[in-house]
């Protein structure tokens, strides 16, 4: 089993963690206020599920396992969602032990395409994608610049961010923020927050050499 890609995890589950209290606070504006909480629980599932993974298993197997358990216990939309982004994922990763960038670039276009799909949205709709496909082109761009993983890392994290803040400029159309109309302006999508707290979380891993 690659004993980076759950280290990686690791460091993915304990960047939630920490922020689960933002995470929630930002959700108790314009949603469930649950969105730290549930994202929590179902990375915390996760890790314990991806520990008891038999030694063999490739990089597929692990974020499969991954993506499942998010399904299984994080509630709302969250869960669907970044559940089928880790499982489309997966099978980018199949037979994967060590990911280098071609294999990263299919796994994070595997996954937003599984986000669209489930979701059945668009950029530009106050989501997560509105940090994730920013991320994924700034990311891309990197790679085939011939840029180090880590920089093209670095480049996902700052279109996700500035995609994070583009979100508190416009109305939510999608999940229980869209009731809002008007009124879902000025705030900072939760979801989009997430993912850019997970994509911050892996650079910042990578960049550590752990």
């Amino acid at each position: 089993m690659s004993e980076r890609v759950v280290a990686a995890l690791t460091a993915i589950n304990n960047a939630i963690s920490q922020n689960k209290q933002l995470l929630t606070d930002l959700d108790a504006a314009i949603g469930d206020a649950d969105h730290g909480i549930n994202m929590t629980r179902g990375f915390g599932a996760a890790l314990v599920k991806v520990n008891e993974l038999a030694a063999a298993s490739d990089v597929g197997m692990i974020l499969k396992t991954v993506g499942m358990t998010l399904i299984a216990t994080v509630g709302g939309a969250a869960g669907p969602l970044y559940g089928t982004a880790f499982l489309r994922a997966a099978k980018a990763a199949q037979g994967v032990i060590d990911v280098d960038g071609q294999t990263a670039v299919r796994m994070f276009e595997a996954a937003i395409e599984g986000i669209k799909q489930r979701g059945k949205a668009t950029r530009g709709e106050k989501t997560m994608l509105d940090a994730l496909e920013p991320a994924y082109e700034a990311f891309i761009n990197g790679i085939n610049a011939e840029k180090l993983l880590i920089e093209c890392l670095g480049l996902a994290c700052e279109a996700a961010d500035k995609g994070v803040e583009y979100t508190k400029t416009i109305i939510a159309t999608k999940g229980r923020a869209s009731y809002l109309g008007e009124r879902s302006r000025g705030h900072q999508d939760p979801g989009a927050t997430s993912s850019y707290i997970m994509l911050k979380a892996l650079a910042d891993f990578c960049q550590s050499g752990r």
